[in-house]
């Protein structure tokens, strides 16, 4: 079964054809790495909580809109084979530096799906 990486994090409105750009050029990279497919969603009714939300897991500020984005592998193996190559590869780091938004607030792991459905 498949594998995925899971993103949440805040970028700057301002920057949302910048933060684009830079999430096709990832995937392009993560394409060469073995995945199978990404999605990215720009928040469009994300509202805020009062004990959890999306905006306050991120600290997200007023001039900020969030994101939600995965990576979905071919298994578990295929991404921890990808991440080993990613640390060793420099043009990662120069990716990281390139990031239109602050990479310390971005939320990530990985998980294991239990359930998996497409709907027509």
């Amino acid at each position: 079964m498949s594998y995925v990486d899971g993103f949440l994090l805040a970028v700057p409105t301002a920057r949302r054809e910048e933060y684009r750009d830079f999430a096709l050029k990832g995937a392009d990279y993560f394409k060469s790495l073995g995945a199978k497919g990404m999605v990215e969603c720009w928040g469009d009714d994300v509202p805020d909580g009062k004990i959890t939300s999306f905006p306050m897991a991120v600290k997200m500020e007023p001039d900020e809109t969030v994101v939600f984005a995965w990576i979905v592998w071919p298994s578990r193996e295929v991404r921890m084979a990808a991440y080993e190559k990613m640390h060793a590869d420099p043009e990662t780091e120069e990716m990281m530096k390139s990031m239109p938004f602050d990479g310390m607030r971005m939320i990530y792991g990985g998980f294991e799906p239990i359930i998996d459905l497409t709907f027509d």
